[in-house]
């Protein structure tokens, strides 16, 4: 009887301990915001972006977006393969600030879905800023499942997706993304103007000179006629005045 009590008692209290061990086990920790890095250094063969990543911090700026920001984040990521196909010295040829509105240029400050490419609206902006002709112009077309991209210098396409998570967006492109404003050709000068509108202003300011010429000699003359009648009534009385003082 005692045997049976003491077992009854032994299984209770190893119910028991089992029980709360289970409710008090800490529950996973849940996942972090996704770092652009570490996903470009796990698909490998992004050296030179992920190189740019750290010199202009752009990388960091990316990361502190996704863990502040709801609208997510776009990267079209070019291979290193892309970076060859460049002219020798190209990125060494560029100043800080123009590295860094380079990678800019290749991120867009919302997530886009491959369905999203074939809605959207372009010029789209990016990191760089202004998105006008001779600025950072970036426009997205599709044929099909294609996504291409054009900068007005270059003509890339969307090759793969990376890493996609309804927040972060990462694609890879056939070809590093180059802004008009750095290697396209410069803005065209202000029209110069025109013979025909040069004649035209040399026409209105001759008219006025000799108008202008023209009344002044009109008003001199009235001036002129009008002294000479006043000499010619004072002598006439003069000498009507020393006639009459003969005659007396």
């Amino acid at each position: 009887m005692s045997s049976s009590f003491l077992f009854l008692l032994l299984l209770i209290l190893h119910s028991t301990t089992t029980t709360y061990s289970q409710t008090t086990a800490s529950a996973p920790a849940p996942p972090g915001p996704a770092n652009i890095t570490k996903i470009l250094e796990k698909a490998s063969q992004y050296t030179i972006l992920l190189r740019l990543f750290h010199m202009t911090q752009v990388g960091d700026q990316i990361n502190t977006q996704l863990n502040n920001s709801d609208q997510g984040i776009t990267v079209f990521a070019p291979t290193d393969n892309a970076f060859s196909g460049l002219k020798t010295g190209s990125l060494n040829s560029l100043s800080d600030q123009e590295k860094v509105e380079l990678v800019q240029f290749h991120v867009i400050p919302t997530f886009l879905s491959t369905l999203q490419f074939q809605t959207i609206s372009n010029p789209l902006r990016t990191q760089a800023g202004d998105s006008t002709y001779y600025e950072f112009p970036l426009n997205i077309t599709t044929s099909g499942n294609q996504v291409n991209i054009s900068t007005g210098v270059v003509n890339a396409t969307v090759a793969n997706t990376i890493y996609t998570d309804g927040s972060l967006a990462v694609y890879q492109v056939d070809k590093v993304l180059l802004p008009m404003s750095m290697f396209g050709p410069p803005a065209p000068a202000p029209a110069p103007v025109t013979e025909k509108t040069k004649k035209k202003s040399n026409a209105v300011d001759d008219t006025s000179s000799s108008d202008d010429g023209s009344a002044t000699a009109d008003a001199s003359g009235t001036a002129s006629g009008k002294r000479n009648l006043h000499g010619f009534i004072v002598g006439l009385a003069g000498a009507i005045t020393f006639i009459g003082m003969l005659c007396s």
